[in-house]
């Protein structure tokens, strides 16, 4: 019979692909696992944490992600705009997001460390006091995100139009403002 509730367990190199699981994991640390193309749909994970797993197009439908960690991850192409959105917050560092969506979802204070967020989609997001450190940001998109007190000194090969977002308050070095200009296409020298 599958247990529909596991607490305070470790998960070591275990293929999540080939086996049933449960519902609700709560204070339980994931290491080296596989969940790739698992369909984890309305699973609940809470103060958990993810290393170095593959995450790689899992279904995420409202599924719960609450004060989960996630560490050297890859999880291409996954759509956190499905997921359940009541007490969602989660942190990732030295994780590959490329192809992710956070369409419409409110991930105020988020920090993402050394991660690969090209291509994300950012639109209609609330970054409010989000950290991007050291991140790179090739292609997302951010469309009328808030970004206000973000954190964006050490991000790189952004681009985000101050006209068509809210960044006020929000910090970025100088040497990546050219990311704020990108639509009047000028030429900056350094």
């Amino acid at each position: 019979m599958q247990e529909l509730y596991t607490q305070d367990e470790i998960f070591d190199g275990t293929d999540f692909t080939q086996q049933a699981m449960s519902k609700e994991y709560e204070n339980c640390i994931f290491n080296n696992c596989n969940f790739s193309q698992k369909n984890l749909s309305e699973f609940g994970f809470t103060d958990c944490a993810f290393n170095g797993c593959n995450l790689s197009l899992a279904e995420i439908n409202k599924t719960a992600f609450r004060e989960v960690e996630f560490t050297d991850c890859k999880m291409l192409g996954l759509r956190f705009d499905n997921c359940e959105e009541f007490g969602l917050s989660f942190s990732f560092n030295k994780c590959q997001l490329n192809h992710s969506s956070f369409y419409k979802t409110k991930i105020k204070k988020t920090i993402f460390k050394n991660a690969h967020l090209q291509e994300v989609d950012f639109t209609d997001c609330d970054l409010t006091n989000s950290i991007f450190e050291n991140c790179e940001l090739t292609g997302a998109v951010f469309d009328h995100s808030i970004l206000e007190k973000a954190d964006l000194r050490t991000a790189y090969n952004f681009s985000i139009d101050p006209e068509k977002n809210r960044i006020k308050k929000a910090t970025f070095s100088v040497s990546e403002l050219s990311g704020l200009l990108d639509k009047y296409d000028i030429q900056i020298e350094k």
